[in-house]
């Protein structure tokens, strides 16, 4: 596949539900549990909002096939400004074509242009495809980041919680019908007994 012919540009409001179903595909619980946890349409939606010249996808005959999501970073009372590429994400039907590539060298000029003196990015430490490609990009200081977790459902105080909440919360069905829906059962009762 020719990059010529990739479309590569700040993301538009047209480009939310695709970005968020790429990452869906990408993303997935079993894969990258670290990953997934913060993957929903509220992380695309809060990078729209809020850094849209740091948020890139990539086209191919109007078909979403990749994205970048990034923050510009400056910290108060520092020469140091940072660019930081939190997601990265290409359809798997054709990775390794170099969209990735393309995607990264756009964000690498845009975190440039607003002055940028170093980009972060992170990711699963067994993520090794990641790891390689953005080795191959120059990134270098490799550090080691733990990601622990504690699930709590099986903790006897999580249990008690969830059995004693289930007592007071309001099922929709057990709620008194309103005015209109008691209207509108009286009616359609009437009407299955004229007929």
């Amino acid at each position: 596949m020719p990059l010529d012919e990739i479309e590569i540009r700040e993301m538009a409001i047209d480009d939310l539900a695709d970005v968020f179903n790429l990452g869906e595909r990408l993303f997935k619980a079993g894969l990258w549990p670290a990953l997934y946890r913060t993957w929903d349409e509220y992380e695309v939606v809060n990078f729209f909002a809020s850094d849209t010249e740091t948020c890139l996808v990539a086209r191919l005959d109007n078909k979403l096939v990749g994205f970048a999501l990034g923050s510009f970073i400056e910290k108060r009372r520092s020469a140091w400004r940072y660019g930081y590429i939190v997601w990265l994400g290409v359809d798997p039907d054709i990775k390794r074509s170099g969209i990735g590539s393309e995607l990264f060298s756009a964000m690498k000029e845009k975190f440039i242009e607003l002055g940028a003196r170093m980009i972060f990015i992170d990711t699963d430490a067994r993520n090794d495809a990641a790891i390689n490609f953005f080795k191959k990009l120059g990134f270098d200081h490799e550090n080691k980041h733990i990601y622990m977790s504690l699930n709590l459902t099986h903790h006897p105080e999580y249990k008690q919680h969830r059995k004693s909440s289930k007592k007071w919360r309001i099922k929709p069905e057990a709620q008194p019908p309103s005015p209109e829906l008691k209207q509108h059962r009286k009616s359609s009762s009437k009407d299955q007994t004229d007929v």
